[in-house]
């Protein structure tokens, strides 16, 4: 398949303000497309499993509506998140959204919809007010039924991510790191370029910088946000994601006991962040020496990555113990 390329040019001002971002409502959009077409995406059956079908009314109805099942989603149910954005930010920002901004990107759904869609965006463009009072009333139900009971797994994933990432730049570069967010994904000089399958354009990021935001719903490939007021921005598939990323702690922790040993799943659970030997000494309660020895195995597994920062030596889950851990 030809794919068309977005082009991201950044100056020296924008290279230093690269940042990560979280997006709640980047999540909901993809939740309710692999509600609407589960069959193309295997790493969600289990959540899906767990919605005991479509949901029903007219809450979802409208999300469906307006997020579609593939390509362009209104800019407004996606923007660019300003950090870790919490779901309630999310809410609180699209209860302020502009009438203009509003009909702007439903205008741009409406020609690319027809039949039944295509007239209810067009009732949706005529009364913004009241279809922002719908939106965001059917965007608060569709939140706590689909991700708002899994949200705590979502978050420590992103989060994971993002610490990986991270360590990733300051160890090889920006550069090299942006080379593993995606396949689609390359950075050469001052051009990071993605590509994707309907859409190529140019942007001059003239000294806003560039926001790189994890997804654990969208898995398939990355998504761009170019139009202004949003900071440029690219969603990318996060690390470590698998059918069983959406079970409990506790269902984790029982399965991985039962392939390392309690000791060894526990530093894997625990080791979302970093932590020192002794740390992870006094988690698992056992001597530190002992706990030496359980990070030496996870570490040759390929489970767990360390590096020494002064005294100390520390210790976290690589993208592959995230994989094993499910995102807890």
């Amino acid at each position: 398949m030809d794919r068309k390329v977005v082009e991201f040019r950044l100056g020296s001002s924008d290279i230093s303000a690269v940042r990560f971002g979280i997006s709640p409502g980047h999540e909901l959009v993809h939740a309710v497309r692999v509600m609407l077409r589960p069959q193309v995406a295997p790493l969600h059956w289990g959540w899906f499993r767990t919605q005991r079908g479509v949901p029903a009314g007219d809450a979802f109805r409208l999300m469906a509506v307006i997020s579609g099942v593939d390509g362009y989603m209104p800019d407004f149910l996606t923007a660019t998140p300003s950090g870790d954005m919490t779901p309630e930010e999310e809410l609180e920002r699209l209860r302020e959204l502009p009438d203009e901004r509003l009909r702007f990107d439903l205008r741009k759904m409406e020609i690319r919809s027809a039949g039944a869609r295509q007239r209810e965006i067009q009732a949706l463009i005529a009364d913004p007010a009241r279809a922002r009072t719908t939106i965001v009333a059917a965007w608060q139900q569709a939140w706590e039924t689909l991700l708002a009971p899994v949200w705590p797994q979502m978050l420590r994933l992103l989060r994971a991510d993002i610490a990986v990432r991270a360590r990733r730049s300051s160890d090889v570069g920006l550069a090299a790191m942006a080379a593993t967010l995606h396949s689609t994904v390359t950075w050469r000089d001052e051009v990071v370029q993605v590509q994707l399958r309907h859409h190529g354009e140019t942007i001059d990021c003239g000294g806003t910088g560039l926001v790189l935001v994890p997804s654990v719903m969208a898995t398939r490939g990355c998504a761009v946000l170019t139009e202004p007021p949003a900071q440029p921005t690219i969603f990318y598939p996060a690390h470590g994601i698998s059918e069983t990323w959406h079970r409990p702690a506790s269902d984790v922790l029982d399965a991985l006991t039962a392939l390392l040993g309690s000791v060894r799943a526990r530093l894997v659970l625990e080791l979302q962040q970093p932590l020192s030997t002794s740390e992870c000494a006094t988690l698992t309660g056992v001597a530190a020496s002992t706990a030496s020895h359980h990070l030496t195995v996870l570490r040759a597994a390929g489970l767990v990555d360390s590096w020494r920062a002064g005294p100390r030596v520390l210790h976290t889950r690589t993208p592959l113990g995230e994989a094993l851990a499910g995102g807890h």
